[in-house]
């Protein structure tokens, strides 16, 4: 289910970004950095939710 979240919000960031990149509007640079910085913390979120689902099965941590 989270994974299925994530891939629906990284798909509707992408477009926006990839609409905002390769349009002729006179999108900002900051709008365009704003979307990046969305994308790497979105992404470390990803990783950290991950990687602490991974310490409670092999038994590091004790999830409760």
């Amino acid at each position: 289910m989270l994974t299925t979240q994530w891939y629906v919000a990284r798909a509707m960031v992408l477009d926006r970004y990839y609409r905002a990149k390769n349009s002729d509007d006179g999108v900002t640079t900051t709008e365009v950095a704003l979307i990046t910085g969305a994308l790497l913390t979105a992404g470390g979120l990803l990783i950290a939710a991950v990687k602490t689902k991974l310490a409670e099965k092999i038994g590091i941590i004790n999830g409760g």
